[in-house]
Order: structure tokens, then sequence, then C-alpha cells
């Protein structure tokens, strides 16, 4: 979704507020993976598995794993230079934000990549073997357990990064892509004082359906929507979490059934197709929700 608003309104008319709820350490380092595969994406140099520096190579990770340490997350080589250069700088006294900026400046990227605040964010998934990071739970584990509890650890003394709350404000329209809306969406809009940002916006604010036909697109969001007490996975559900905040809600064309309950929430209810398979999809995408809300 991101690259798709890109390539209809140009990088440098482009603020990404991204989730930091998913960071972690790895062998020291501070690892970003939602705030990398946006910054790789616009950079063009994203991998064609969707995630990690494109063509790059693994040999640090098997060193690690010859002296016996846990090699189950993937860090490429060219991938590791970035989160050392990170880590580096928060040792400098440097805020996310501010390097974030700079690895954008380096790789070429002129939009304005947001991490949702510069304090540390963790999620934390309860299952019945115990509580694990979210990256634990989804990569490690393979998100085959049951979830009994989602907790966001830091989130009620977080603070919005630097430029997110004007962000919100300055921006033509706000579009939330379609990505989960408890762990990646509703992170975000956990931190103190940007659900209120994004609900002043709500006739600007367009939200995309991450479910079709009751299944998610990708990923587990049914376990996490159930572990968050939400035992409906359907574009209704989606609707209903982003009801105060968005105006307008995209489901896809197969779902149109639910288009009637979207209405009573009092959201308009759009149905297209929201699958993005190639760049020319996802700009197809984007034209149409920027349209929708009046911004083209």
């Amino acid at each position: 979704m991101v690259d798709g608003v890109a390539r209809v309104v140009g990088n440098a008319n482009l603020a990404a507020i991204v989730n930091t709820g998913d960071d972690g350490e790895f062998y020291g380092l501070r690892v970003c993976p939602d705030l990398d595969i946006c910054t790789y994406v616009l950079a063009g140099t994203i991998d064609s598995r969707g995630w990690g520096y494109e063509h790059d190579s693994f040999r640090c990770l098997e060193g690690l794993a010859t002296y016996g340490l846990e090699s189950w997350f993937g860090l490429g080589d060219r991938d590791f230079a970035t989160h050392m250069y990170r880590t580096l700088r928060l040792g400098q006294g440097a805020a996310l934000h501010e390097i974030t900026r700079e690895i954008c400046l380096a790789l070429g990227v002129d939009a304005r990549i947001l991490p949702m605040s510069d304090d540390p964010i963790r999620t934390r998934i309860t299952t019945p073997n115990g509580v694990v990071s979210f990256q634990e739970y989804l990569v490690k584990g393979g998100a085959r357990d049951k979830i009994t509890h989602i907790a966001f650890d830091g989130i009620d003394s977080a603070r919005p990064a630097p430029g997110v709350i004007d962000a919100i404000a300055d921006a033509d329209a706000v579009v939330i892509a379609p990505s989960s809306p408890v762990v990646s969406i509703g992170t975000i809009l956990a931190v103190p004082g940007i659900r209120a940002a994004v609900a002043a916006r709500r006739r600007d604010c367009i939200a995309v359906s991450p479910i079709i036909g009751r299944k998610p697109v990708e990923g587990p969001a049914h376990k996490f929507l159930a572990g968050a007490g939400y035992p409906e996975c359907s574009a209704t559900q989606m609707a209903t979490l982003y009801a105060d905040v968005a105006a307008t809600f995209v489901l896809d064309q197969r779902d149109m059934d639910e288009i009637p309950a979207i209405h009573a929430l009092g959201v308009h209810a759009i149905a297209t197709d929201i699958l993005m398979p190639d760049r020319r999809e996802r700009q197809r995408l984007a034209e149409e929700l920027l349209r929708a809300v009046g911004a083209r």
C-alpha cells in the first residue's frame, strides 16, 4: 500500500507512520522490521520475497549459527549493516525518528517514514505456553499457538514521534493500510494521541480491509483478532474497529454482502478488488482510494 500511494503521489509527498511494536534486539542490535520494509520498498531495494535487502546473502547469520546461536530470524548481511548503524546511532544518543531519516537519505528515499514513537514499545503475545515477543510468535513459532492475551509494553507512557501528529493533521488524505488492526495498525493507534489525531481527520480517512471471504489475505490476522477478544474475522469486524477514525472503508468485491452492515456503522463502504499482486495493481488501488476521499 505504501508503494502504491508513493507511485501515485510521489515519494516526496508521502508520509508513512510505521509500527514499531514488532521491533526487537537480535545479537545486540536494534531491528525495526516494519520501518526497514517500508524504507527498502520506497528505495527500490526490497527483495522479491517481500522483506530484507534485495539479493542479500546470509553468511553472517550462518556464521552465528556455527557458534550455536539461534538463527531463526532471517537477517541478511546487507540488512545487518542497517541494524548496526541504527544501534550505533542510538548509542550516540540519536532518536529513532532521526536515525530513520538518516537511513532514508542514505538510500535515496524522499518520503517521510516516521516511527510511531521514539519510545520503546514491544508487542507481547501470551499463549498457553507462555509470553513471547511478536517475532517469536510469528516467525520462530510459526503462529501455531492460540493467543490468550496481547499487550503493548511501554504504550501507556509512549509519545508520538516528532512529526507524526503534524503529518496526520496536514495530510490531504489518510490511508489505513490493509494490515492487522490489532498488532500493526492497532499498535500505532494505541500510542496516546494518535487515535485522536486520526479521528479528527475521519472524513478524509479511508481504511482498507485485510480480509477477503472472512479469511486474512496473508498472516494470522484471525488469531490476533481472537486473542484481542474479537472472534469474528470479517470485513465488517474491520470496519467496526476503524469506525471512529475512518469514514470510508474499502472491502473486496467478493464481500459485497457485508456492505449493509458496514453502512449501519455510519461508515461509507466501497467494494473493489483489494488484492495487490504487483506494482500495477498497487497503483490502481491507491488511485481508487485517493479518488474516494477527494484527494485526486
